[in-house]
């Protein structure tokens, strides 16, 4: 067993928690970096250091960078939405970048895997590609920070010297969850029926362990400065989900959501969009987010990530399945 340290920022999170697992499964030492270290149920069971760190803290990540060999880069802020999103997403996740890079650098941390996300792809030509660039359309703010984020690590990556793979995860869902991610908490609403409408925005469903795997692996054996997707190929519509959901579970008796067009989803939007200006609460539709996606099929072409990272994800209706069963059985019992 190597002495090597790896470290995963985020570690409480659904990425970051299942990534530590598969980790400690292979045998390696492993510390686990959260922002706040009161919360230890992600760990119960778990032989890992946990440390407090936050990636917009550069003091707090030079005490968890030390003799630290290999970087998982998880923690950012994943939302679509905020009060101030400039600075509460944006800001966060490209300083957070920045700092998690020059602390690195000075720790003398060698590996990097960087998570980035499908965000960060261009969508004008289908499947998506990595060969493709990034994307160009600067509505939404998360998309911007992992855009932009994305090209610093790499830059970055050149400029210290550090070996620096990144992986760019689609909408991950499955188990080991301490809280509902974005994507998980979807699947939630699947099968609680809270989807009445179909807003004609597509999703690419991907199991959170295997993109922890992918992670793995991109650390053990990606090329330094390549970009690798963490996806299934084929998009799954919000029909087809709430489908497979009533296949697998009749008793819920749920329904398929309605198609409605485009002007009245818009009109909704902004309807919410005016109620969360009084609310702080964040809108479930968004105008930008309807200029963005409505009907845009996230297709991708993983060929790269199969052939260099042995990247064979289970596919979208199997992680759905799964994920379903997870939250209807287990994910109840951990909320009481």
């Amino acid at each position: 067993m190597s002495a090597e340290i790896s470290l995963v920022t985020g570690a409480n999170g659904h990425l970051g928690n299942n990534l530590i697992r598969l980790l400690l499964s292979k045998n390696h030492k492993v510390r686990a970096s959260v922002r706040n270290t009161k919360n230890q149920h992600p760990f119960d069971g778990l032989n890992c250091e946990v440390v407090q760190a936050d990636i917009t803290d550069r003091n707090s990540l030079k005490k968890a960078f030390q003799n630290v060999t290999n970087l998982y880069a998880v923690g950012a802020n994943f939302s679509m939405w905020a009060k101030n999103p400039k600075e509460e997403i944006y800001e966060t996740n490209v300083k957070g970048t920045q700092n998690v890079f020059d602390i690195a650098n000075e720790c003398g941390i060698k590996n990097i895997v960087f998570v980035s996300s499908v965000a960060s792809l261009d969508f004008t030509k289908l499947p998506a590609n990595v060969d493709n660039g990034y994307n160009k359309d600067r509505r939404n703010w998360y998309y911007n920070s992992k855009n932009d984020s994305d090209k610093l690590a790499i830059e970055l990556g050149e400029k210290y010297g550090i070996r620096t793979v990144l992986i760019l995860p689609s909408a991950m869902i499955g188990s080991e969850a301490h809280k509902l991610s974005y994507s998980n908490n979807l699947v939630y609403q699947i099968i609680n029926g809270k989807i009445p409408i179909d807003t004609n925005i597509t999703l690419n469903w991907i199991d959170v362990k295997d993109v922890a795997l992918g992670a793995y692996n991109a650390m053990q054996k990606g090329t330094n400065g390549e970009r690798y997707i963490l996806a299934n190929e084929q998009h799954t519509s919000m029909q087809e989900s709430v489908r497979i959901a009533s296949a697998q579970f009749p008793e819920l008796k749920l329904k398929t959501p309605k198609k409605v067009p485009k002007c009245v989803l818009y009109s909704v939007a902004g309807l919410m969009e005016f109620t969360s200006k009084i609310t702080g609460q964040e809108p479930q539709l968004q105008r930008h987010y309807l200029d963005m996606f409505y009907g845009l099929k996230q297709d991708y072409d993983i060929t790269k990530s199969r052939d260099e990272i042995d990247f064979n994800p289970k596919s979208s209706t199997q992680a759905l399945i799964e994920a379903m069963n997870y939250l209807k059985n287990e994910w109840k019992q951990q909320k009481t």
